[in-house]
């Protein structure tokens, strides 16, 4: 749908997820003048609030996680903003909602912040309110199900009342600078594609680690794991953007059928190919802190760490592993993707120094963004011996590249674009399915082997066996 909506309708505004990002998000849209004038922003949820009191919040949530420097205006943001309580599981309540909503001009966004279990209520009292209409999107914070099963259960909720091309699947690090920079840096630049292949490259590793624990996610998280709170979703969204072929074009059929292509082609995974960990008591940055069954206030066996071996079965990445490890409680925070590339086929250089390493890409999500090759170079002397080399990087930091550049939200980008209509960056339904798909087949392959989770320290880089799995292959996890 190619309308701008003039009408935001907030599910869950007075929740965490509003409160760090959604509500600074917008406001940082107004500042820099890229809302439309005329939108309105309603939000909802459980609480009784007026419409002051709801400024208030968000006033007091902009001075909490929004830099000073992106206020400006904040009093205009803030008078766009009006509230309306509702309790999402009873039909009576949206037609009150809908008064507040009013009668969009050009369209209206919906953002759908809550639990799984308030979707199918929530679906049916926005049709009953006249609030599903063809001038209606919706976009849907995960998660999106537990299984593939009851995926399909949400999505054919939302599908009895939004078409497709008005339903906007929300995975956040999609709205990330280096990870839409990921498709820049292969499809704008001549010299990786000829060499994108198992011809060129040894293996990919996609790290995302953590050094938090629980926080305030106690109950999602252990009913969750870090199987499907981090590798369903972000993961595999960066594993499809990294072995994707060239798309068409950057409309959003185009890049999203190249990703599903990508996440069909995953070969399903053995036992002896993935690794499962949880932490325990150890140290972060010299603090002590407790293993997860302390924190959590009893024994589980869900997964905090797990780390798997996977293969994409097509032409261009035949017999090239991808390693994937995330885990809570490692010695930094950090997301990356690293391309090792092989070994020269020949090196005409001789003598102890001239030994060559093969070249590395390492792409930098977060906290810091940047792009990092190693080339091999001559080492500036004489030496007896001829030539000595040594590995070199060619770093690209993305803030010192584009100096002044307002470093943004992921939703910033997200939110924008639900508002626009641009639905790239958003996931569809046949990429969810495909997630779950081979989630649930390794999900199946650790309960047929009765597979528990191993220990790790708090602080380390999980399990032993996280290192083995790629060691037997000759390859070391890259942790610098």
């Amino acid at each position: 749908m190619s309308f701008t909506a003039d009408r935001l309708l907030l599910f869950g505004a007075t929740g965490d997820l509003a409160q760090r990002m959604l509500l600074p998000s917008l406001c940082a849209l107004d500042h820099d003048g890229l809302l439309d004038p005329e939108l309105k922003i309603v939000g909802t949820a459980r609480s009784e609030m007026s419409d002051a009191e709801f400024r208030n919040f968000a006033r007091a949530a902009l001075e909490r996680f929004l830099p000073a420097g992106r206020r400006g205006g904040m009093a205009d943001f803030l008078n766009r903003l009006s509230y309306q309580a509702l309790d999402a599981t009873t039909i009576e309540g949206y037609d009150a909602l809908a008064k507040k909503v009013g009668t969009p001009q050009k369209g209206l966004a919906i953002f759908l912040s809550t639990a799984p279990s308030l979707f199918e209520p929530t679906i049916a009292g926005l049709q009953s309110a006249g609030l599903a209409g063809d001038n209606v999107r919706i976009g849907l914070e995960k998660p999106l199900g537990t299984s593939l099963e009851t995926s399909e259960e949400i999505n054919d909720a939302v599908a009895s009342a939004f078409s497709e091309d008005r339903i906007f699947r929300i995975d956040h690090y999609l709205g990330k600078e280096t990870v839409q920079n990921l498709l820049a840096l292969r499809f704008a630049n001549i010299m990786f594609e000829p060499i994108w292949n198992s011809n060129y490259i040894d293996h990919v590793q996609i790290t995302v680690a953590e050094t938090v624990g629980l926080e305030s996610r106690v109950a999602y998280y252990d009913d969750s794991g870090a199987l499907r709170d981090m590798v369903q979703n972000h993961m595999l969204q960066l594993l499809a953007l990294v072995a994707m072929e060239p798309p068409t074009s950057f409309d959003s059929t185009a890049v999203r059928d190249e990703k599903v292509k990508i996440l069909r082609a995953l070969r399903p995974v053995t036992a002896g190919e993935t690794v499962t960990g949880q932490y325990r008591a150890g140290a972060i940055d010299g603090q002590a802190v407790p293993g997860y069954d302390d924190e959590l206030g009893k024994d589980s066996d869900t997964e905090t760490f797990v780390a798997i071996k996977a293969h994409v079965d097509n032409w261009r990445w035949n017999g090239v592993p991808f390693y994937l490890r995330t885990g809570k409680r490692l010695p930094k925070r950090v997301t990356e993707i690293v391309i090792q590339f092989r070994c020269i086929p020949f090196s005409i250089f001789e003598g102890k120094g001239a030994k060559t390493q093969p070249n590395r890409l390492v792409i930098g999500i977060q906290p810091e963004e940047n792009v990092n090759l190693s080339l091999m170079a001559k080492v500036p002397g004489l030496d007896r011996d001829g030539i000595r080399l040594r590995p070199v990087p060619l770093d690209i930091s993305m803030p010192d590249a584009f100096a002044g550049a307002v470093r943004r939200i992921a939703y910033e980008r997200l939110l924008l674009d639900l508002i626009v209509g641009h639905q790239t960056l958003f996931v569809r339904r046949d990429e969810v399915e495909a997630q779950w798909e081979w989630i649930d087949g390794i999900r199946a392959e650790w309960a047929d082997e009765s597979l528990t989770p191993k220990t790790y320290s708090a602080g380390s880089w999980g399990p032993s066996a996280a290192i083995a799995l790629a060691e037997r292959d000759g390859v070391t996890w890259h942790d610098e």
